[in-house]
């Protein structure tokens, strides 16, 4: 089953580098910007993240909710929110099985060598609980300039 705009959301409870558990229930009636992104403190997904962070201000004036998602543990996401100073949660996918559900996990290559890993995927969620909008191998840096020049 591939994923497209207006399906559901698959549903989802992980928990944040905290220990808090987020579920994508609990947060109906509000927009949602899940990013999936593949490690804590690589170059790319810092890139990525400090852009999600420093446009989070025009997130919370959309009222809308920024969670980012990898196969990192909580200590090293604590690590990462506190270095960058990061005002979203990250959420704890240690297995993948949200990322799969999002068809954001699976064989990856880089420099020749095949591994398993998450892919750089965004999702928007809406209000009702479908998919607005898919971004599939985003650049990092402009991600969230996009996305926001993009919700309306």
């Amino acid at each position: 089953m591939v994923l497209k705009v207006g399906d559901p959301a698959p549903v989802f409870s992980l928990p944040d580098g905290k220990g808090n558990i987020i579920h994508l229930a609990e947060l109906k009636g509000k927009r949602v910007v899940l990013y999936f992104y593949p490690r804590d403190n690589t170059p790319g997904c810092t890139k990525e993240a400090c852009s999600f962070r420093d446009s989070y201000s025009d997130f919370q004036e959309k009222d809308v909710v920024v969670l980012g998602v990898s196969t990192d543990d909580a200590k090293s996401h604590e690590k990462f929110t506190t270095k960058f100073a990061l005002p979203f949660p990250l959420l704890t996918d240690v297995d993948g099985q949200v990322a799969t559900a999002y068809e954001s996990y699976g064989l990856k290559k880089f420099m020749g060598k095949e591994y398993i890993g998450i892919s750089r995927n965004t999702f928007v969620i809406g209000p009702d609980g479908t998919i607005e909008a898919i971004y599939k191998k985003v650049k990092p840096e402009f991600h969230a300039k996009e996305i926001l020049e993009a919700l309306v």
